[in-house]
């Protein structure tokens, strides 16, 4: 399992600190280092079930910076993962992936599901 984040987000500090909390070991992987590539960002949009815009961090600056809000919804689905897997600051996160799910950002009450 690998728990994908940004080691300033203070929502990936509140996700790591539940796993640890609950004993949940995972292999750690800093998203601005290690950013997920096309591939693996198409295989956990479809083990996740989300749609792909629930992959942006909607928050970010460079997300504002390249007005995409405005253009994601014209946005053919390879060029939104291209734009993903460009920059790991595009990435929602923490990410937390498993053999049969992925979690997209900390949602304590979903992650108790599954995880617990």
């Amino acid at each position: 399992m690998q728990f994908i984040q940004y080691q300033k987000c203070s929502t990936c500090k509140k996700a790591a600190s539940w796993l640890k909390e609950h004993g949940i070991s995972y292999e750690d992987r800093p998203i601005k280092e290690q950013n997920p590539t096309k591939e693996e960002l198409a295989a956990w949009q479809k083990k996740s079930g989300l749609p792909l815009k629930r992959f942006f961090n909607t928050s970010g600056n460079l997300y504002k910076e390249l007005k995409l809000k405005d253009k994601l919804p014209q946005m053919p689905e390879e060029e939104q993962l291209a734009l993903l897997s460009s920059d790991g600051m595009l990435v929602k996160r923490p990410l937390f992936v498993a053999e049969e799910f992925v979690l997209v950002g900390f949602r304590e009450k979903e992650w108790e599901e599954r995880l617990l």
